[in-house]
């Protein structure tokens, strides 16, 4: 980077205005993972794959969509990688890129408008490969760990109104019509990490919040007491472990839970995986995107609740 583009980023007043998404793809190979490094004739160069956000496209959403057009693989989310944030020459503005692991099924590579040849190159060898020192350091982070994460998502439920305002029992407070937007929202953001079954605490508004999905999904919300502020309370050492008993390598668990659990969860999971949590606003609507080795936590990426590019990472 020249000395313009290190100014340029140095700007306080010069914020990404160009968002884009992208992921480290792998494969088991015979010597330990393999990973998906793609040829762009338009370029000249080997990166990972990775493309811009269409309008109202969230970056885990855009992550997936990305990396099935550049390599034709159905991609699934795992451990939330970093981003990257690079001047683009000749402008003042600012490119970001969000990175995710993610695991490849089997298939077939295809020739398509953007990419002409994909590899498969032994993680040890793959930094020769690629031509930016910025995909270099997104691989240096997916190496720091398993290549192979199991994946839970905790969300907190969408917008239900203030409790004052609802005359009946508070377990049965509805959502609001912006909180069910909320619980649309959340369902492709969900599905790209693979969400495969439900359980929610069992108050109205958890489990309507999970609705949606369920019905994407084609599968009943197992509901558990013990994941509600009251069960919770009174059963801290039981939700706990019930919690980790949810964590799997063969599907990705989505836990909706409320504001008085989800901290004080979070927190406890964060010290038994010696991991330091960001500072961030547990609001309603908001996702906890969870990858655990075993029952231990190694990595915790926060979504706010607008699923937005201003996207909340650690």
């Amino acid at each position: 980077m020249n000395a313009k583009g290190r100014e340029t980023l140095r700007d306080p007043r010069v914020r990404p205005n160009i968002h884009a998404a992208g992921a480290v793809l792998w494969r088991e190979g015979a010597d330990g993972p393999e990973i998906g490094v793609i040829h762009r004739p338009k370029y000249g160069d080997w990166s990972l794959p990775k493309g811009k956000l269409d309008p109202g496209e969230t970056p885990v959403v855009a992550a997936v969509r990305e990396v099935g057009e550049e390599t034709g693989l159905p991609a699934t989310l795992g451990r939330y990688l970093g981003h990257v944030t690079y001047p683009i020459p000749g402008h003042r503005q600012l490119k970001r890129v969000d990175y995710w692991a993610a695991e490849a099924p089997e298939g077939e590579f295809a020739i398509n408008d953007e990419v002409d040849d994909l590899r498969w190159i032994p993680l040890s060898q793959v930094m020769d490969q690629l031509s930016y020192p910025m995909d270099r350091q997104i691989v240096r982070i997916f190496a720091r760990l398993p290549a192979r994460t199991s994946t839970v998502l905790l969300v907190r439920h969408a917008k239900a109104g203030k409790r004052g305002h609802f005359d009946g029992p508070d377990e049965l407070r509805p959502l609001e019509a912006a909180g069910q937007q909320q619980s649309k929202a959340l369902t492709p953001n969900l599905l790209a990490f693979g969400a495969s079954e439900i359980f929610s605490a069992d108050p109205l508004r958890c489990v309507q919040t999970m609705t949606p999905l369920a019905e994407q999904l084609d599968t009943e919300i197992i509901c558990e007491p013990l994941f509600s502020e009251q069960g919770y309370e009174f059963a801290k050492s039981a939700a706990r472990q019930r919690f980790l008993s949810l964590v799997t390598d063969t599907g990705v668990p989505v836990v909706c839970s409320q504001g008085g659990v989800i901290p004080d969860l979070m927190q406890w999971l964060a010290s038994e995986g010696d991991l330091t949590l960001p500072s961030v606003r547990n609001r309603k609507g908001s996702v906890w995107a969870l990858s655990f080795v075993g029952d231990r936590l190694v990595a915790a990426n926060h979504m706010d609740r607008a699923l937005s590019t201003a996207i909340v990472t650690t």
